[in-house]
C-alpha cells in the first residue's frame, strides 16, 4: 500500500520539516490535521485564516474543525480535489493562541493528488 495520498510540491513558513503524512488519519477525502502547541483563539480558526485555493486563488469549499483539547485543526474537503491539480492549504499568521501570540510567519503548503 502506498504511504503517500498526496504529493507535497512545497511549504512555506519554515515548517517543512513538520509536514507529514499519517495513514491512521485517513478518509475518503483527504482531510488536513494542524496540530499546535499552545490552546487557540477560536475565533481566528475561520476560513479567512485558514483555506485551501487551487493555484489561481480559487477556494475550495471546506469544513473547518477545532479539537480544542488536543490543539489540533482538521480542514476537511467539501468538494473532491481534481487529480493532478495543484492546490494551495493557507495558514494565516492571524491565527493566534488564547494569550494573543501569533504564528511567526504565513504558511503555504502546495499539494496535488
Amino acid at each position: 500500500m502506498a504511504s503517500n495520498y498526496i504529493k507535497i510540491e512545497s511549504v512555506s513558513g519554515g515548517v517543512s520539516n513538520r509536514v507529514k503524512q499519517n495513514l491512521k488519519f485517513r478518509t475518503g477525502n483527504f482531510v488536513w490535521r494542524i496540530k499546535f502547541t499552545a490552546p487557540l483563539k477560536p475565533s481566528t480558526v475561520n476560513n479567512k485564516n485558514l483555506n485551501v485555493t487551487t493555484l489561481n486563488n480559487k477556494p475550495l469549499l471546506t469544513n473547518i474543525k477545532y479539537d480544542s483539547v488536543n490543539n489540533y485543526i482538521e480542514i476537511e474537503p467539501l468538494e473532491p480535489y481534481n487529480r493532478n491539480e495543484s492546490y494551495l492549504l493557507n495558514i494565516s499568521n492571524n491565527v493566534e493562541s488564547k494569550r494573543g501570540k501569533k504564528l511567526a510567519n504565513d504558511i503555504t503548503i502546495q499539494f496535488k493528488l
